[in-house]
């Protein structure tokens, strides 16, 4: 996992992990979940795998479009 920039410094987001079909995230809390082109869809995914590679509005991402539709 690479540590998450917080450029916009107030995201939950600590970690995240890109892989070809899903995106890991770390929260501050701990808690590691997984978003796969099966639970949520390619195209949310691929937002996520952006965000986090700008460092900027992946937790606003998350809580808005995709919260529930993590895999684990």
């Amino acid at each position: 996992m690479q540590p998450y920039l917080n450029l916009g410094g107030n995201s939950g987001v600590r970690f995240y992990e890109i892989l070809a079909d899903r995106i890991h995230v770390q929260f501050k809390t701990g808690t590691p979940y997984t978003w796969s082109y099966a639970s949520c869809g390619q195209h949310h995914v691929e937002q996520m795998k952006t965000l986090a590679r700008n460092g900027r509005g992946l937790n606003s991402y998350i809580m808005r479009f995709v919260r529930k539709g993590y895999e684990r």
